[in-house]
């Protein structure tokens, strides 16, 4: 099985090189630093580093506080930080800069895994989420380098797709001396990939712990009061393209009820920026974006963010935020950061990826769903005409932030196990 899955993963190399090129057209970082996918690159003078991987954006941000926990216990170590996209690399160089050493992750093919773990030699394998690696785990254990698996979530639908691989998913998963699992439903998922039931427990999730940056309220206010500090403001943040329209429509029918509505608009992936941009042009929305205008002003009636990393100032500016990926079948994205600054959230149907955070949300009064473009606008005029709901839903939110906390430190304590 595993000589089958390898000799797959050459077949598959060339395609994904291809996609690479194609994905460059809208993207130019997607051209370049082939040469660390193939685990070639040349690296500082590396020895028992602490290596951290976090597959893009919300990753990244997801094992921030982790990060900082790190440099603060072992400040002696190198702390190598991996992502697969350009965007989770742009992300790290903005929350951490030189004081980590970013590579690409290697692909999943033997000479190149062996070439990455060469270079840098690390003491510890932490990884971020839901990325499992035949090859780069059996690389691991063989070379006797300890794995965790933290803040590790599993919907439904992954595990069906991990669990097509049988044995060498079962296999891969004895490779993990750990599984810190963000809820009771995601720590019996790994445990029916084959995670033993003793190296898996939940220890909740890091985002809890993610301080607000001491500047976000002020900016904030500050971009408010040059746009109209009275105005009703939301933001659909994180969207695809299976969604937007229903957010041009909920923004739309916003407007015939409240004129000076203002709509922020942030795209999950950059390609999308401008594509943004022309659709709102095109139903003759006046727009303002981040990179030609940095803010909005009265008479705009959309604003798209066409930057990354600064959606946190942006949730502290308007009154309800919308998450995306949730009103397609992409499965929600992090709802963390608009309850972390105590506003109310709204989100679709689909959030597999955060069940359980989402869940406790809903639970606590903290988040509303709905289920197409036509609830969403009505949710919106709902939200933005009733002050006092508002600031019911925002303080639960508040709230379930405070009482979830602790997640990093019980993490800590795993790792310190693990390099003793």
């Amino acid at each position: 099985m595993r000589f089958l899955y390898t000799l797959a993963m050459y077949l598959l190399t060339p395609p994904v090189v291809i996609r690479l090129l194609l994905r460059g057209v809208r993207n130019r970082q997607y051209h370049y630093r082939w040469r660390e996918r193939f685990g070639n690159f040349e690296a500082p003078d590396i020895e028992s580093s602490l290596w951290v991987h976090a597959v893009s954006v919300g990753e990244v941000n997801a094992a921030e506080p982790l990060v900082r926990a790190l440099q603060v216990r072992y400040p002696e170590r190198l702390l190598v930080l991996t992502t697969v996209t350009p965007t989770g690399s742009e992300r790290a160089r903005q929350l951490f800069g030189s004081s980590v050493f970013h590579v690409y992750l290697p692909y999943e093919l033997p000479f190149a895994v062996s070439g990455f773990l060469d270079r840098i030699k690390p003491a510890l394998a932490i990884i971020v989420e839901t990325e499992i690696w035949p090859n780069l785990y059996r690389a691991c254990r063989r070379r006797g380098i300890p794995l965790l698996i933290v803040n590790a979530r599993l919907s439904e639908r992954s595990m069906r797709g991990y669990r097509a691989l049988g044995r060498l998913v079962r296999d891969s998963m004895a490779c993990v001396s750990y599984v810190a699992a963000q809820s009771q439903a995601d720590a019996e998922r790994y445990r029916e990939l084959g995670a033993p039931a003793e190296r898996v427990g939940v220890t909740g999730y890091m985002k809890f712990d993610t301080q607000v940056p001491a500047d976000a309220v002020s900016r904030g206010m500050e971009w408010r009061q040059q746009w109209g500090a009275c105005r009703p403001v939301w933001i659909a943040a994180s969207t695809h393209e299976g969604e937007e329209q229903a957010v041009w429509h909920a923004h739309t029918t916003l407007l015939e009820k409240m004129p000076n509505a203002l709509l922020l608009i942030a795209a999950r992936h950059p390609e999308r920026f401008r594509v943004l941009e022309s659709q709102a042009r095109g139903l003759g929305l006046a727009v303002a974006t981040r990179r030609q205008n940095r803010v909005a002003r009265p008479h705009h009636q959309v604003f798209v963010i066409d930057s990354m990393g600064e959606l946190m100032p942006f949730f502290a500016a308007v009154d309800v935020a919308f998450v995306g990926g949730s009103l397609c079948p992409v499965g929600g994205h992090n709802v963390l950061e608009p309850a972390a600054l105590s506003k109310p959230v709204v989100v679709g149907p689909y959030t597999f990826n955060f069940e359980g955070i989402t869940a406790t949300l809903l639970e606590a009064g903290a988040a509303v769903r709905v289920n197409d473009a036509t609830e969403l606008a009505r949710e919106m005029a709902h939200c933005l005409s009733d002050p006092e709901r508002r600031l019911r839903m925002g303080e639960a939110g508040r709230r379930v932030f405070e009482r979830e906390r602790g997640a990093v430190g019980r993490v800590m304590q795993l790792i310190d196990t693990a390099l003793q």
